[in-house]
């Protein structure tokens, strides 16, 4: 069911990056389609709402471990599978690590380009290496700048 709630969480970011359609109205629609149970709600809502707070500091992060492409250039279906597998990695802390990068390279399988899967993978493995460091910027400021 979680493979279910991501991928209607990055359906929904990726409406909010495409429209200007409200947070809320994208995230009421889905949850009359979907008849979340309530775990899949909740999970579904931190996913979004988590990705829509650290938005900022996400894309960064991006931009430090993919600084070939500017965040803007990437896809917008690779930048949310993105944002998604890093707030899932550095602040959800409900997924586990190879989890969370199977789950996002499963998406750019599904939803992106042919070269998605391996870019998604490059970047998130290269991120872990820093893991414990990137997430305690998280837990110690709500605005970090990353190095």
């Amino acid at each position: 069911m979680r493979r279910k709630t991501r991928r209607i969480a990055l359906q929904t970011l990726y409406e909010l990056d495409c429209t200007s359609h409200s947070s809320e109205d994208i995230v009421a629609r889905w949850l009359d389609e979907e008849g979340f149970n309530e775990s899949s709600e909740l999970f579904f809502r931190l996913l979004v709402d988590g990705v829509t707070t650290y938005q900022a500091q996400l894309d960064r992060i991006i931009q430090d471990y993919a600084p070939e492409w500017p965040v803007d250039q990437i896809a917008i279906i690779d930048r949310n599978i993105l944002r998604i597998a890093i707030f899932e990695l550095l602040v959800g802390e409900q997924t586990p690590l190879k989890v969370a990068i199977n789950e996002a390279v499963e998406l750019a399988k599904m939803y992106g380009s042919d070269s998605a899967p391996r870019f998604v993978n490059g970047v998130l493995g290269t991120l872990v290496e820093r893991k414990s460091e990137l997430q305690q910027l998280f837990r110690n400021d709500t605005d970090p700048t990353i190095v």
